[in-house]
């Protein structure tokens, strides 16, 4: 039996900055862009990996949650603590300065891990932690 990862999901509180970041900053292609009241659903992934994706999603779509669960989840990604997701790149230092150059929110800037992984991390304008690990 194989299992992959299919899809992955972030939460978006602004469609066109989050397209912004992922398919120009990140480079990542668009893979679908869908419309619902007012809400979009933005499916990004890299090129070279078609089977796996990210659905950048409105957050507290959920139609079972309450209006006090949704305050509570909008808070939590105001502060940066609810979405988060860990890429890997074969140049981490270029990725990193490309980050910085088109203005995205560093929290670290690259360094050997004590768990032996080099990483950097990021906030994308939703403000979910991007953590980047240097591929072997």
């Amino acid at each position: 039996m194989n299992i992959t990862i299919h899809y992955a999901f972030l939460p978006q509180t602004d469609p066109d900055a989050a397209l912004a970041f992922y398919r120009d900053t990140l480079g990542f292609e668009v893979r679908n862009d869908v419309g619902y009241e007012g809400m979009r659903w933005i499916t990004v992934g890299p090129p070279n990996q078609p089977e796996t994706s990210i659905v950048l999603h409105p957050p507290a779509a959920e139609p079972g949650i309450t209006d006090e669960e949704r305050t509570t989840i909008l808070e939590l990604i105001a502060k940066g603590s609810y979405g988060a997701i860990t890429l890997a790149t074969d140049d981490l230092d270029a990725l990193f300065e490309r980050l910085v150059a088109n203005g995205a929110e560093v929290l670290q800037e690259p360094m050997d891990q004590p768990y032996g992984v080099r990483d950097c991390a990021f906030r994308d304008p939703t403000g979910n932690l991007l953590r980047i690990n240097q591929a072997s």
